[in-house]
């Protein structure tokens, strides 16, 4: 028998993914020069030199049979070691090796820790907008998703919202900062305040609310921001982590979960998400990409270009007419749609726009656009965004 949870998750699809084929379809047959594709977020900027650097001194160096052997399920020991040392130096909280799990990536380590700390009936918050794929984690790991919106004049969190949403049920609280898919910074301000509030409601419930901090963008901050480091504030903090959008490496899956020793129940905690990754079958991320990460951490792709791609799209679509929520870090930015949003939405596909409904997220009315490609498409977009600004009165 075919599973009914499955078919709908995969008959439904993933409309970012649809986008993005539809938009390379239509580039064969009136040229990719006309199509300006900001529907998935794919970095577009090189890797930083020492990562290819080291892939080669890896193949060159190490036997190949080593090199792409199976590693401890958890992660190659020195790696985990060596992820803990660079979490503890840099942001005074301490972490041993046996507190880390790699991972396949951020959507890797979110779906091993909601399937770890959930079971049927609890509860899951999130915060809107969001990323589409917690509702199928969630839904899969038998608990119940609940959306909180955020504060629609910044979207910070709303505090009253979130306490008024946490029940006896409430296993946890996802926190994405910077966020996919608007690119807003999560304040230290809110963070105290969620901290707080979490602590009593832990004393109030007897069990614990644990914060899933998702943060595959952590370095993706522009304006001389800092990301607050949520475990700092809060102990039952569960870190999840990507190297894909800092390096520029999304294909190679590499990520990692953290929980520190003070986190409650760390030892259960760190046993279901083994269990939950052989569970899920997310077993062995790529050796050879767990030691090129081991040499390179700490180093970013130029992140600067992406803040003059920041700039340049919001300043121009707002010269325009358009309502933008200005991004503060990642590599998207909400738009208001004008007019009835499915009309808009289907003539910017017409003329080659591609950018992804705010229902993906949520939040409808808005659109998101990835702005991780090149200054030139971002540049060759703008008559067709004038041209729409026209056709819906925005001028």
């Amino acid at each position: 028998m075919i599973s009914s949870n499955m078919l709908k998750w995969g008959g439904s699809g993933c409309l970012i993914r649809e986008i993005a084929e539809y938009a390379d379809d239509l580039a064969e047959k009136i040229g990719s020069e006309n199509i300006f594709n900001f529907s998935i977020g794919s970095p577009s900027i090189e890797p930083p030199a020492i990562l290819d650097e080291t892939v080669k001194k890896l193949i060159d160096t190490v036997p190949a049979v080593q090199l792409h052997s199976y590693t401890p399920a958890a992660g190659l020991p020195a790696v985990r070691k060596k992820m803990a040392e660079y979490l503890t130096d840099t942001f005074s909280k301490h972490y041993d090796a046996e507190d880390v799990y790699m991972t396949a990536g951020a959507c890797g380590a979110l779906a091993v820790i909601i399937h770890a700390i959930n079971t049927v009936g609890d509860e899951v918050i999130v915060l809107t907008p969001y990323f589409d794929y917690y509702k199928t984690y969630i839904e899969h790991a038998g608990a119940t998703i609940v959306e909180v919106p955020s504060r629609e004049i910044d979207l910070q969190p709303d505090l009253a919202a979130l306490e008024k949403a946490i029940t006896e049920k409430t296993s946890s609280v996802i926190i994405n900062s910077p966020n996919n898919p608007s690119g807003v910074v999560v304040g230290e301000e809110y963070i105290k305040e969620i901290a707080e509030l979490l602590k009593k409601k832990e004393e109030e419930y007897g069990h614990p609310v644990y914060i899933i901090a998702d943060e595959p963008y952590r370095e993706l901050v522009y304006d001389d921001l800092t990301v607050p480091f949520i475990a700092n504030y809060y102990p039952d903090t569960v870190y999840c982590y990507s190297f894909s959008k800092t390096m520029s490496i999304p294909g190679e899956r590499v990520g990692f979960l953290a929980v520190s020793k003070d986190c409650a129940d760390h030892d259960n905690v760190m046993a279901a998400i083994s269990g939950a990754t052989n569970a899920l079958g997310f077993i062995n991320v790529s050796c050879m990409f767990q030691l090129v990460i081991k040499e390179c951490i700490g180093q970013t792709s130029d992140i600067s270009k992406y803040e003059a791609n920041r700039d340049f799209i919001y300043n121009s679509l707002t010269e325009l007419g358009y309502t933008c929520i200005r991004p503060s870090g990642a590599f998207y930015m909400l738009m208001k749609l004008p007019g009835k949003p499915g009309e808009f939405f289907e003539r910017a596909k017409e003329l080659g726009i591609m950018i992804v409904p705010g229902e993906e997220f949520a939040f409808p009315g808005y659109a998101r656009l990835a702005y991780c490609v090149s200054i030139e498409k971002l540049r060759g977009s703008i008559p067709v965004f004038r041209k729409l600004a026209e056709e819906f009165n925005l001028q």
